[in-house]
């Protein structure tokens, strides 16, 4: 059963695009909609409770992220939150994710800025209620195309600590507490 939060995020995301589109001509290529999701589970070794969603919905040349997560350590807190290279959450630690997705082969570094990984989402903040959520939208990433820049079958991490944003290779944000495959919502 859906959670009032996911539920409420995904109608809206739904709603937008409906109206995005309702003045788009059908044959239009560039109304091209694709949705993927990946349910964040906690991961077996950091003892975190941490649950949520990463949903990514794409309208036309431009995609919108939503992570939303729950039952985190109570804040106030900030949480890094990166798109790893493989979807893959069979590990204990979540190493099995392996490492930031970097198609671009970038430095790491703050999202939208001189020089980032197309992985590199920033810190989510968490409120008193272990509860917190982030937005992006971006024309960087594909969803389902199999391109270099698809997020399919990618993971999407969430680590115990901040991303400092400068430390290399990943913003020295501490051990991965919860993880989720992206998924193609077909």
């Amino acid at each position: 059963m859906l959670s009032f939060n996911r539920l409420f995020i995904a109608l809206a995301l739904i709603l937008g695009v409906c109206l995005a589109l309702a003045g788009c001509d059908s044959d239009d290529e560039e109304s091209l909609e694709q949705e993927a999701i990946a349910e964040i589970l906690p991961t077996a070794a950091s003892g975190s409770t941490v649950t949520g969603e990463a949903i990514f919905i794409q309208d036309g040349g431009d995609i919108m992220l939503v992570v939303d997560i729950r039952n985190a350590a109570p804040g106030p807190a900030l949480h890094a939150v990166h798109i790893h290279e493989t979807g893959d959450c069979s590990a204990a630690d979540g190493t099995s994710a392996g490492s930031h997705w970097n198609p671009t082969d970038e430095a790491h570094g703050r999202w939208g800025g001189d020089s980032f990984h197309l992985g590199d989402l920033g810190n989510i903040p968490v409120g008193s209620d272990g509860t917190g959520y982030i937005e992006r939208t971006t024309d960087l990433w594909d969803i389902g195309t199999g391109s270099d820049r698809d997020v399919v079958g990618k993971a999407i991490i969430v680590h115990a600590g901040e991303d400092d944003f400068i430390s290399q290779p990943s913003g020295a944000a501490g051990a991965r507490i919860g993880c989720g495959i992206i998924e193609l919502v077909e």
